[in-house]
């Protein structure tokens, strides 16, 4: 059975017959998640913010470590699943992450039951429901298909979580913003619009039928002011106008620092700014975004996905996932020439550690530690002068 079997088979199988009733919180809420709408993502703004965020993400390098569950481990450490690589699987966790504030994923069984593959959900509609008396994650599709799975078994992650026991809150604080940004939009596209037409005023001398002036209107709009009639750009009046006058449009254009607030909004929001999202950031500043913004996310997501594939047991014996990245390759090349030399100098890195800060491939032998000649130990130097 391949893996797209798989997949909606565990989709579809469980569980089977009526539920027993909806999954209750302490607070007496059901738990609903919200849907994977999209809305957000579709606007410019934020989809270069989270683009920004994801793509460094998606650099980050996946481990397993421990021993347990062999067939798991050697499934997962090329790929997380047939669809995806660890890079376009970290992309894509982190811009549904960023976007919805919750991401759910669930683990992919092979025909022995062992887990081969992990895959993020997107669905329409989700809701946890108890069954054979345990809570279940049943959820939707946009095309009207469901599944469900055991909680315990699903992976999930969570932003802004204040209100629910168990998903994040939603985008609402940005809303405000997301209006902003359509209104700014219109008045742009609306100026552009108005400043490429005509637009007159005359009194007409010789018409006193409402139908008249309606049909002279329309006549003189045609033959004087369309494209086509007019493309010499000379408008000549006849003597039945009188005081014809042109009526200068100044439509409201939003200005240099009201469009400023408005992206820094927005980057406030996702914790990015313009050297994020132009690629520009090396050294501290970039050091500053990856513990505030990649770090936070690799630490939930290592201890979400250990949580998914190993029993306590199996973590507390040294089995878990990690998520890492090696920060010294984004400095600028002057600090990762200084931290190189001073840290491989004195034995603290090794030679492939620094060929690594610098992008390149290991060599043979390189992973030892040497130290400097002028360096010696402080206590054999102190024990020599003793024995003098």
């Amino acid at each position: 059975m391949g893996f797209l079997e798989r997949f909606f088979a565990r989709l579809q199988g469980k569980p089977k017959g009526e539920y027993q009733g909806r999954f209750m919180l302490l607070n007496g809420q059901n738990v609903f998640f919200p849907r994977f709408s999209g809305e957000i993502y579709e606007e410019q703004r934020v989809r270069a913010a989270i683009d920004a965020i994801a793509r460094h993400i998606s650099k980050l390098d996946v481990k397993f470590t421990g021993s347990a569950k062999p067939v798991t481990q050697t499934a997962l450490k090329a790929r997380p699943n047939m669809v995806n690589t660890w890079s376009q699987f970290l992309y894509r966790c982190a811009t549904i992450y960023y976007a919805e504030n919750n991401l759910v994923m669930i683990p992919i069984d092979d025909d022995k039951g062992n887990v081969v593959g992990i895959f993020p959900l997107l669905f329409s509609r989700c809701e946890m429901v108890v069954y054979g008396g345990i809570p279940w994650l049943r959820y939707k599709f946009r095309n009207n298909e469901y599944g469900a799975i055991e909680l315990d078994r699903v992976g999930r992650m969570m932003r802004f979580q204040y209100k629910d026991d168990l998903r994040g809150e939603s985008n609402g604080p940005l809303w405000p913003t997301m209006e902003l940004i359509g209104v700014q939009n219109t008045g742009v596209q609306a100026a552009v619009k108005n400043s490429s037409n005509y637009k007159f005023m005359a009194r007409l001398t010789n018409f006193t039928s409402p139908d008249d002036i309606k049909k002279e209107r329309e006549r003189f709009t045609e033959k004087n002011l369309s494209a086509e009639a007019n493309g010499g750009g000379i408008l000549l009046l006849p003597s039945t106008y009188a005081d014809a006058k042109q009526i200068e449009m100044k439509p409201y254009v939003v200005d240099a620092d009201t469009i400023k607030l408005i992206d820094d909004s927005v980057n406030e929001y996702f914790g990015v700014n313009e050297a994020i999202l132009k690629s520009e950031a090396v050294g501290d500043a970039w050091s500053a975004f990856y513990e505030s913004i990649i770090e936070p996310f690799a630490i939930q997501f290592s201890e979400v996905i250990s949580d998914m594939l190993f029993t306590p047991r199996e973590q507390a014996s040294g089995s878990k996932v990690i998520a890492t990245s090696n920060r010294l390759q984004y400095m600028s090349n002057q600090d990762k020439l200084n931290v190189t030399q001073q840290l491989v100098d004195r034995g603290i890195m090794t030679i492939n550690d620094a060929l690594e800060v610098w992008q390149l491939p290991p060599i043979e032998g390189g992973d030892v530690r040497v130290i400097r000649g002028e360096y010696v130990n402080f206590n054999e130097r102190t024990n020599q002068n003793e024995d003098v």
